[in-house]
Parts: structure tokens; C-alpha cells; sequence
């Protein structure tokens, strides 16, 4: 608790709020095109193997996206568009691959969560 002395001798400061998702600039989506697909595996309690992609922006700034969902059919070149998202288990993955859209497909056989893999009612 600060006491009256302290607060009249120096006022308390807003938190400042950080923008984690920079290579976004404040958009909700970005384009971009792969410059390579390839699998990680995650931090230490999981094992499972992660399929990433490393994304050149259109804003010119090159990050690292998930792909999420079981399989997927980008390769080098392929043109997606990415959304904020970190994975927990991968260090240094903020970002994830919309499915459905551009050269991404949706996922095959999904009968849950299908908005966020662009999957048609069955």
C-alpha cells in the first residue's frame, strides 16, 4: 500500500500496454508467402511433431506460423494468410496459417471446431 507521502512525490504510471503480434501492424490478418515448410518438435512435456512454416510478409518482415490441423498442403511459395496466435509448445511460433483460404486447404473429415479449420457442415 503506498502511503500519501510517496504518491505526492511520485504519482503512479499506467501500465503500458505491449503489442505482441508486431509483424501484424494492428491488422487482423496479414498475407504472405511460405519460404519453407518444415517440423518441429515441441517443448519438453509433449512430443507430438509440429508442422511450421517459415512466411515472408507482405509488409516485407519474415516470421514463423503454425499450421494447424492434421495434414495440410503448402509447400515453398505457397501464398497464405496468417492470424495472431502463439503455441505454447513451440518457442518463437505468434502466429498461425488460416485454412480455407488462398493456397491453404481446409481440413479433411473435421466434424468439430470446423470454423477454425474452414470445414463445410457434412
Amino acid at each position: 500500500m503506498s502511503t500519501l507521502a510517496k504518491l505526492l512525490k511520485q504519482i503512479r504510471k499506467p501500465k503500458i500496454k505491449r503489442n505482441r503480434k508486431k509483424a501484424l501492424q494492428k491488422c487482423p490478418q496479414k498475407f504472405g508467402v511460405c519460404v519453407r515448410v518444415y517440423t518441429t518438435t515441441p517443448k519438453k512435456p509433449n512430443s507430438g511433431i509440429r508442422k511450421v512454416a517459415k512466411i515472408r510478409l507482405s509488409n516485407s518482415k519474415s516470421i514463423i506460423a503454425n499450421i494447424p490441423g492434421i495434414g495440410h498442403n503448402l509447400q515453398e511459395h505457397s501464398c497464405v494468410l496468417i492470424r495472431g496466435g502463439r503455441v505454447r509448445d513451440i518457442p518463437g511460433v505468434q502466429y498461425r496459417v488460416i485454412r480455407g483460404v488462398l493456397d491453404c486447404k481446409p481440413v479433411e473429415l473435421r466434424k468439430s471446431s470446423r470454423s477454425k479449420y474452414s470445414v463445410k457442415r457434412s
